[in-house]
């Protein structure tokens, strides 16, 4: 069903909780269900502005509007992170980047190769860039590790926070500077030639510039305003379901914030377009380490609630073998249906591990 030049999609009908939310935070209605509203409210909006994301790069040519789809994919998730920086929730925080970059390689990941695998049966990708990625990938995480192994070997206490914190700058900063590197690479990367008789796909903007400003300008508004909502609401919610707030940033928060992105990913793979799906998770787990991550460093020390990158070390043992794990993926430049379920239990097995912690 179409509204305009929107395509509706089925989370679309979450809409209806985003007045509702917003009039239950003014109503001062119960915490717990305003947390759960303002999460299933910002799927949506998501969605809207990754939508507007895409018309505008239709409009700003193939290798500018992969930019910046790169940059603005993850926008949902950075906007709460930032509101939770705020709060003083940076254990929150930190979660969320694990959760993003886990749930990007084994769940979504997972499910790409699984039900694209079931569908098409062995799907083939080009391993150059999948080859890449998957390389980045892993020196991205070992790039994340550092930080949180030099502060766990370590035993002098506070007075030791200055080191670790300027350890998490320096380590930020060169991130920063491969993720430029990366962008670099791919504007001057020499693409493959098509093969004989293939008529290449021609995608046209349905919106105007203007319209696609609009659009993202709202949506980002309406998640900038649930996502003060749902962080206000987390503690509460921490104590009233038993949950830890640990468990809700390495889980919760990275799946509403990356729901619309997800499943383009298992939609282009069940199409048998492998390589867009490798393209959308890794590509996402990507800008989370090398630039989100890296990014609510300096954001974090400008709000006065300076963050480390330092991660516990189950996160780093589980961010380690995930990314291993996608790059070994990636070396053949093939993938079946065992490899997402393979994936999918891996992921099964950490978020439960992740309950408990």
């Amino acid at each position: 069903m179409k509204i305009g030049a929107y395509s509706l999609k089925p989370y679309d009908v979450l809409l209806v909780l985003v007045p509702v939310a917003l009039a239950g935070s003014f109503l001062g209605w119960n915490e717990t269900w305003l947390f759960v509203l303002s999460a299933l409210a910002v799927i949506p909006l998501a969605g809207i502005m990754g939508t507007a994301t895409e018309e505008l790069a239709l409009h700003m040519g193939p290798r500018a509007g992969g930019l910046l789809n790169a940059t603005l994919g993850n926008a949902a998730e950075l906007i709460i992170t930032i509101f939770a920086i705020q709060a003083g929730l940076l254990d929150l925080v930190k979660a969320s980047i694990t959760g993003s970059i886990l749930g990007n390689v084994l769940l979504v990941l997972g499910l790409s190769l699984l039900l694209g695998g079931l569908k098409n049966g062995v799907q083939v990708f080009d391993r150059r860039q999948a080859n890449v990625n998957g390389t980045m990938l892993v020196l991205a995480v070992a790039g994340l590790a550092v930080p949180s192994l030099f502060i766990a070997s370590i035993r002098n206490g506070p007075e030791s926070f200055p080191t670790t914190e300027s350890l998490s700058m320096a380590t930020a900063v060169v991130l920063i500077l491969i993720y430029v590197l990366s962008i670099v690479y791919s504007f001057t990367l020499k693409r493959g030639e098509p093969q004989p008789g293939a008529v290449p796909p021609t995608h046209h903007a349905a919106w105007s510039v203007s319209t696609a400003l609009v659009v993202l300008a709202l949506a980002t508004g309406g998640i900038a305003w649930l996502s003060e909502i749902l962080v206000g609401s987390v503690e509460h919610t921490v104590e009233a379901l038993g949950w830890s707030e640990f468990f809700i940033g390495v889980i919760i928060i990275p799946l509403v914030g990356n729901v619309a992105e997800h499943i383009v990913a298992v939609q282009v793979a069940l199409k048998n377009k492998m390589e867009l799906s490798l393209a959308v998770s890794l590509g996402s787990s990507l800008q989370i380490a090398l630039f989100v991550a890296p990014l609510l460093v300096f954001i974090s020390l400008a709000m006065g609630n300076p963050m480390q990158l330092a991660f516990n070390q189950f996160e780093v043992a589980a961010l380690l073998a995930s990314s291993l794990i996608a790059a070994l993926i990636a070396l053949d430049g093939e993938s079946n249906w065992l490899e997402g379920a393979m994936l999918l239990v891996l992921y099964a097995i950490i978020g439960v591990a992740f309950f408990f912690l």
